[in-house]
């Protein structure tokens, strides 16, 4: 049995007791009141997301930028949230990253306590509330805008979910794009988007999108031939998370590459 004081006014939040018994664990708490720190930290740029029937793929491009310069080529922005759930990271890296780890905590922490797990909608609202306690740091420029996606059990088909600084969730549907390349992303996924997608079609889709974001957007990385750095790939279906092999993920970026020779802007898509 759990001792007393784990549980919080008979919360099963982790983020509540961690909050009561140590402050300065949570994310970003370490660098309240510390000024704009925004173009000293390196911040994630471009992920995007995509359903297909029976799952949710999401990919981020590999770059972290500190203002004008590379802070580092091969960053991992899309991690496993639990079995049937990933989350995308765009903004203050380090502050993001601290994020994750505790939003994974968190979930873990509510099914040991209550014994099942917690809802698509409840893992939204809960990373929505984290999101809403970094408020502070990003008034000051240090704002975590992460992607959720994840399988619906209930419903038997892959959702997306977006967020603003403040922590409002967003229900978004057949694709999203969040980050400094997002607009360009966003509108390649319009071109080359369809219901009927099958699981490696939406991942070609994905990497379609982060090359055109890649193309227009100097913060966003496009795939590095010469050291072999290729974004970060998730699937998600009732089978649960599955992270795309560097291996896969890089022969369907050589795809990519290789029909970018014959059309630098990419793939047409019909007209009707």
């Amino acid at each position: 049995m759990l001792p007393e004081p784990f549980t919080v006014a008979g919360s099963s939040s982790f983020a509540d007791f961690l909050a009561q018994q140590a402050p300065g664990l949570v994310p970003g708490a370490s660098a309240r009141g510390a000024g704009d720190l925004a173009g000293a930290a390196p911040h994630g740029t471009t992920i995007v997301a995509a359903t297909f029937p029976g799952g949710v793929v999401m990919a981020g491009d590999r770059r972290a930028t500190m203002g004008n310069v590379i802070a580092q080529r091969d960053i991992e922005k899309v991690f496993p949230a639990d079995e049937y759930s990933c989350i995308g990271i765009a903004g203050s890296a380090g502050i993001a990253i601290e994020l994750v780890r505790l939003f994974q905590v968190e979930l873990e922490h509510y099914e040991k306590l209550e014994g099942t797990v917690l809802s698509a909608d409840g893992k939204a609202n809960r990373l929505s509330a984290l999101i809403r306690g970094n408020l502070g740091l990003a008034m000051q420029g240090l704002a975590v805008v992460p992607l959720f996606a994840g399988f619906d059990a209930a419903t038997n088909i892959g959702r997306i979910f977006s967020y603003d600084v403040t922590g409002g969730r967003y229900e978004e549907h057949a694709f999203h794009a969040v980050g400094s390349g997002s607009v360009f992303a966003r509108g390649a996924l319009k071109k080359l988007y369809r219901d009927d997608l099958d699981e490696n079609e939406a991942i070609t889709a994905t990497l379609q999108a982060l090359y055109d974001a890649a193309d227009d957007d100097s913060a966003t990385g496009g795939p590095d031939l010469t050291r072999r750095i290729f974004p970060v790939v998730a699937v998600v279906t009732a089978d649960g998370y599955r992270r795309i092999s560097d291996t896969e993920v890089g022969a369907i970026a050589d795809d990519v590459i290789g029909g970018r020779l014959v059309r630098p802007d990419g793939p047409a898509a019909p007209l009707t």
